[in-house]
């Protein structure tokens, strides 16, 4: 059983943009029993400990959130000096169980950093070495950060004996005084640090990262969003716990120059919620960021992004296909579908272009069915995970390309995707692989745009080119599930309810307009009702289709 334990330590600013009651809260999470108060009672002596060695720390960094309440996981124990606790936890425990051990959350961080062999990493919040020796393991050299000196100095008891390669830094990492040389990092690694940091401090420390970083190096996040982890009710609580969509914000928008005037941005790598918590409060979201040249293409992500899926977009479509969709006929469509899939409890689902996550939570909260959402859109993925938040059904979301994500072979029992593969341009390739992740009896469905046989016309090609998109008829599209491997296809034209459906959305639409521009702009209501009156005119004319895929391996 994994048990949360806490640590408690005093801080301030002499910005005064805190005041000395801020607490650096520390949480560890470890299996054993035995050593939680031991620990505990270290944690909360190093305190008060602190407060006396440092009255007016400079600023508060490498802080942990805790999920209890102030009143110390020691309370109620007879106190001892520090060389006592530490010789009792030293005898009985000498040091940290690594978080591979541990197990949860610790292990699901390590395994989604890219590879740091023989690399440099930079460990801001060190604590006292949760992930630290873990890192040493394998990195070349590893800089293990922290404010709180006694923190460090117990980090460096745990770990420097067994790791010669750490360097052990008491330093305040929002401070202009820290030096590190630019481009001498290839792995930052801040484990529930920002949160501690106001807005303007995460800005100019997030630009800071970049210099620091080699060009492909990477940074890696993770953070207690929208709220505490723990349902205890706290007196004080300096915590910032933000919207995922603030952490994405800043990370896209940073950049760099380096002597010789060349740009570099970041490019999102991972960005999830840590699947140990998706059955609680599903509040932990990491980041995964490379440091990349900046180039005029930007790529189809920022495409999605910034033209059609941009966060006004997103709404948009949202208030016309019902709460938590954004693909044809909402949660009407989503219900018939899933249906067919006769879902069992346990199975896994792999949603491939989840956008906001409603059907995902349909499927988890109605069938007991585990479900991972992917799409390659930043802002798609930064409202599911926040919609998520407060459910208890046991549904993951992570920004990922279809096109170059792996899985295992035999990792899924169903393979859901709506109205996302008219995206893809190599989809023989693309259900090959769904052939190869899904169980055998397992099933794929898609609904996908469609076109009807032979050359389009010059206004619907224009559509087509300008949307990105490729699209087949009916009958090619099913041959193509036949030829990777699929039996039992059923390749449906389902245009006719496409047509009913699209008529149905836009005559809401506009009965509702007073109220949809009450929350959106007039141009808003223009490109919907434009758009789906584009719609049902090339449907109407039989260019554009609408198709239903259903296939067993």
């Amino acid at each position: 059983m994994m048990i949360p334990l806490l640590f408690q330590l005093p801080s301030g600013n002499c910005s005064e943009q805190r005041t000395a009651w801020w607490y650096h809260i520390i949480v560890v999470t470890i299996m054993n029993h035995g050593h939680i108060a031991k620990l505990a009672r270290i944690a909360l002596q190093a305190a008060a400990a602190a407060s006396v060695t440092h009255p007016s720390p400079t600023a508060t960094v490498g802080s942990r959130e805790s999920s209890m309440s102030e009143q110390g996981a020691g309370q109620g124990t007879k106190e001892q000096s520090p060389a006592e606790l530490e010789l009792e936890l030293e005898t009985d425990h000498p040091a940290l169980p690594p978080p591979l051990a541990r197990g949860g959350s610790a292990s699901e961080v390590l395994a989604i950093l890219p590879s740091y062999t023989g690399k440099t990493v930079l460990e801001l919040g060190a604590g006292v070495g949760l992930f630290t020796g873990e890192l040493a393991k394998e990195a070349s050299h590893v800089i293990a950060l922290e404010f709180i000196d006694n923190m460090i100095k117990k980090n460096e008891e745990i770990n420097g004996h067994i790791h010669k390669n750490i360097t052990f830094m008491c330093a305040d990492v929002t401070s202009p005084e820290l030096k590190i040389e630019d481009n001498s990092i290839d792995l930052v690694f801040s484990n529930w640090l920002l949160m501690q940091l106001n807005d303007e401090e995460v800005e100019k420390l997030i630009g800071r990262m970049v210099k620091w970083l080699k060009p492909g190096g990477h940074i890696f996040i993770r953070e207690s969003c929208s709220h505490q982890s723990g349902d205890s009710k706290r007196k004080v609580n300096p915590t910032n716990y933000r919207e995922p969509r603030f952490c994405t914000k800043v990370f896209k928008e940073c950049h760099s120059y380096d002597q010789e005037g060349n740009s570099f941005e970041l490019s999102l790598v991972t960005f999830k919620c840590i699947g140990a918590y998706v059955k609680s409060k599903r509040n932990q979201i990491c980041w995964l960021w490379e440091k990349v040249k900046c180039t005029e293409d930007k790529g189809f992500q920022r495409f999605l992004d910034n033209v059609q899926y941009k966060s006004t977009g997103i709404l948009r479509y949202e208030r016309v296909f019902g709460e938590g969709y954004v693909s044809t006929g909402g949660f009407e469509t989503t219900k018939e579908f899933v249906d067919k899939l006769d879902l069992k409890a346990g199975q896994k689902v792999l949603d491939v272009g989840c956008g906001i996550g409603g059907g995902d939570f349909y499927m988890a909260e109605t069938y007991d069915v585990h479900v991972l959402g992917i799409d390659l859109s930043i802002n798609m993925v930064s409202f599911a995970i926040e919609r998520a938040i407060g459910r208890s059904c046991s549904v993951e979301f992570e920004v990922a390309d279809c096109t170059t994500k792996e899985y295992a072979e035999n990792t899924f029992d169903v393979i859901y995707c709506r109205d996302t593969i008219l995206h893809i341009q190599d989809k023989p390739a693309l259900f090959r692989n769904f052939f190869k992740w899904l169980k055998p009896g397992g099933k794929v469905l898609i609904s996908d745009y469609c076109r009807s046989p032979g050359t389009p016309s010059e206004e619907f090609a224009a559509y087509i080119k300008q949307r990105g998109y490729d699209l087949h008829d009916v009958k090619t599209y099913g041959k193509m599930l036949e030829d990777a491997g699929f039996h039992d296809v059923v390749a449906e034209d389902r245009t006719d309810q496409f047509l009913r459906v699209l008529e149905r959305e836009l005559g809401e639409t506009e009965k509702n307009k007073e109220a949809f521009l009450a929350d959106f702009t007039q141009e808003d209501y223009d490109d919907i009702v434009n758009g789906w009156s584009a719609k049902l005119k090339r449907s109407s004319a039989g260019e554009q289709k609408w198709g239903l895929f259903i296939a067993t391996k």
